[in-house]
């Protein structure tokens, strides 16, 4: 009921809580993603190990072309590559690694910010790495330490939500954090079970 320009306080917190739940609406994104990654694998250590590498190549992409916004656009390009990859019967994985690096020279050669490529860097290169030696364990053992490692980009994604919001879109990250904490955890437990 409006009186004197006024909204009833039941309409106004009904706005507000809509208001509040559209501005989370990466989390939603995040958690749909995490969901469908379970519910359709992981057969391998590949369905965390490809996540892993495609999240840090987004926020190498930012780094490189110096917009964080690039973030995003890189995540078409990388479901792009994992279509091509899958057609061509090629890994995604390492398609994927290989044009994060190609993104990394990239940055050096137009001559970014330092300290954002060498960050980046340095996480794609890390878990990486990781998601590549999870790859040649067996399938158990492999499983299991790429979902730790999809749960512990969670951690990097939370440490650019908070300290590199301006290198990082916000919603990326929050995303990201609702996608690898889940699915990690998700895929964890089903590495063990069976």
């Amino acid at each position: 009921m409006t009186t004197h320009g006024t909204t009833h306080p039941a309409h106004a917190s009904d706005g507000s809580l809509l208001r509040a739940l559209a501005r989370r609406w990466p989390i939603a994104v995040g958690l749909l993603a995490a969901a469908a990654s379970v519910l359709t694998g992981p057969n391998s250590a590949a369905d965390p190990a490809l996540i892993v590498v495609i999240a840090a190549s987004c926020y190498v992409a930012a780094a490189a072309f110096a917009r964080p916004w690039t973030a995003w656009a890189w995540v078409g390009v990388a479901t792009v590559l994992v279509v091509a990859a899958r057609l061509l019967d090629v890994s995604p994985v390492l398609v994927n690694v290989v044009t994060g690096t190609a993104l990394v020279v990239l940055g050096v050669v137009r001559g970014v910010a330092r300290h954002a490529l060498r960050r980046q860097t340095a996480g794609f290169v890390g878990y990486g790495l990781v998601a590549l030696v999870a790859l040649a364990l067996p399938a158990g053992p492999g499983l299991v330490l790429a979902a730790l490692t999809l749960m512990a980009h969670g951690v990097w994604d939370l440490w650019h939500l908070r300290r590199h919001r301006d290198q990082v879109p916000p919603a990326l990250a929050e995303a990201c954090i609702a996608l690898d904490v889940p699915a990690g955890l998700a895929m964890l437990v089903l590495a063990v079970l069976v």
